[in-house]
């Protein structure tokens, strides 16, 4: 598709470009896991003759894979552009996991970042398709389906976090969307975007937190702490963010919380979270060892932000 980010696109002439066919694909998974070089397959494909084609060619790979050679083990599948719902229907029974890089929150930067992509209609129209085909299936079947993810390239084209975790959110909720991965932009000879300044790592961490947040801690995007351009800050992570402005002057009472509200302290997650329930139907809990026993690891963490039995925790001021 010529992407102007990407090291394999069509315009890099440089770049030496081999197809296989899928016995032959097959066959040198097929070796390499059995010399234990391997311990899984992930299966993409440039686009030749059309998404469709190219699809075609790698849920064939897969079927070989699967039916001649009887690997049971771990298949992530890239989905094409274009794809049709029977190919993604088909993928979805082979694989474990499938994936729609969707590259860009809008079609305005995917735009600017993958000029020949269709964003809703060749991306986001599949991820929802294979929503639906994996929903359908459930309910008929018993059989394992393939779980779903997807991809952004981050920071090349003014893609700003609030629109890249909204989508995420609305994915999680509309689709089941297992995961969706952030890759902070990197700059590649020879394409249009060789002089672009990189995107820091420090911006792909945030959303990874963020997006977890969202998808684990049940947050809403609103609840995040995005700064007047769209952007969270990279100085903080964002539940801590989140806590210096609303829990610093009205601590969680730990004794009398449920578990929505201690999920948003510093320090306590769902497995801490469910731990605080448990020991408190047994006794108080007064004191920062005794969250420690219980198995919070950084009760420090929490420490400015709770109430134990009715009393702040004491803490160590800052020197300077």
């Amino acid at each position: 598709k010529n992407c102007n980010y990407c090291a394999f696109r069509a315009g890099r002439s440089k770049m030496r470009r081999d197809t296989f066919s899928p016995d032959q694909m097959a066959r040198a998974f097929d070796d390499a896991q059995r010399a234990k070089l391997v311990d899984g397959l992930f299966l993409s494909s440039g686009v030749i003759n059309g998404g469709v084609t190219s699809q075609d060619k790698v849920i064939d790979a897969v079927e070989i894979v699967r039916k001649k050679y009887q690997y049971q083990g771990y298949i992530h599948l890239k989905i094409m552009p274009g794809a049709e719902i029977d190919q993604i229907r088909r993928a979805m029974v082979l694989a474990d996991r499938i994936s729609i890089n969707l590259e860009a929150p809008t079609q305005h930067r995917l735009n600017a970042l993958a000029p020949k992509k269709d964003f809703e209609h060749e991306l986001l129209e599949r991820m929802l398709w294979a929503g639906r085909v994996r929903r359908e299936m459930r309910q008929n079947s018993r059989q394992k389906l393939a779980s779903l993810v997807t991809q952004f390239v981050v920071g090349a084209v003014g893609d700003t976090d609030l629109e890249l975790l909204s989508l995420s959110d609305r994915l999680y909720h509309q689709i089941g969307l297992k995961r969706a991965y952030y890759a902070a932009f990197n700059p590649v000879i020879e394409t249009p975007f060789e002089n672009y300044q990189s995107t820091s790592p420090l911006r792909e961490f945030r959303l990874y937190q963020s997006s977890f947040l969202l998808r684990d801690y049940r947050w809403d995007v609103e609840d995040l702490p995005f700064e007047d351009g769209g952007n969270l800050r990279l100085d903080i992570d964002p539940k801590r963010a989140w806590a210096d402005l609303h829990l610093l002057h009205a601590p969680v009472e730990v004794m009398t919380a449920n578990r929505h509200q201690l999920l948003r302290v510093p320090g306590i997650g769902p497995i801490s979270a469910d731990a605080i329930l448990k020991a408190r139907r047994r006794g108080k809990i007064r004191e920062l060892i005794h969250l420690q026993k219980i198995g919070i690891h950084a009760p420090k963490q929490a420490a400015p932000y709770i109430l134990l039995d009715g009393r702040r925790p004491p803490r160590q001021l800052k020197l300077f």
